[in-house]
């Protein structure tokens, strides 16, 4: 598998790869009913996508990450690295969504995206990194600590005041 950036050219999103996503997306109408992005879950159109990547996008350190495997796209990850210290003192990455390919769900694509993208923040020197997973997602709460992942706190998300639980995981070296 690999892991690539989605990388805006001159500020637009690529078509192609842009309708790749948006069909990622639509695979996943169970995970979108129950976080509410899209109005019509089992609808989701290009258009919807492409603004929802370019909202990610608008966060400084923001980045989407494609994971391909066999050429195919089974897998994205919108990450956010912000400086590593403000006035609010360090800051530790987000990994904002972790979306997988529904129709490849329990093929190890999710753990293996998880992985690489845990990988490059260790790499840049992170010690640690976190992700707020929505309390009406049991099973996302149950793969995140497959994964490592700790409950740290109770939170409302920033866009739409969701309940969730932040968790995070240490990166060891190595």
């Amino acid at each position: 598998m690999i892991l690539q950036p989605f990388v805006p050219v001159d500020g637009a999103l690529p078509g192609p790869v842009l309708t790749e996503i948006a069909a990622l997306y639509s695979t996943n109408h169970a995970f979108f009913e129950l976080s509410g992005d899209f109005p019509d879950p089992n609808r989701i159109t290009v258009e919807q996508v492409a603004q929802a990547l370019a909202d990610e996008l608008a966060h400084e350190g923001a980045e989407i990450l494609l994971a391909r495997s066999a050429g195919r796209l089974v897998g994205l990850a919108a990450v956010l690295d912000p400086a590593p210290g403000s006035a609010d003192g360090p800051q530790e990455p987000w990994i904002g969504l972790l979306l997988v390919d529904a129709t490849a769900h329990r093929a190890g694509h999710g753990r293996a995206v998880a992985t690489l993208v845990e990988e490059r923040f260790r790499a840049a020197g992170r010690s640690a990194v976190q992700i707020a997973v929505l309390d009406n997602n049991p099973a996302a709460s149950a793969f995140w600590q497959a994964q490592g992942y700790t409950p740290v706190r109770r939170a409302k998300d920033r866009e739409r005041g969701r309940a969730c639980t932040v968790m995070r995981k240490a990166l060891a070296d190595g």
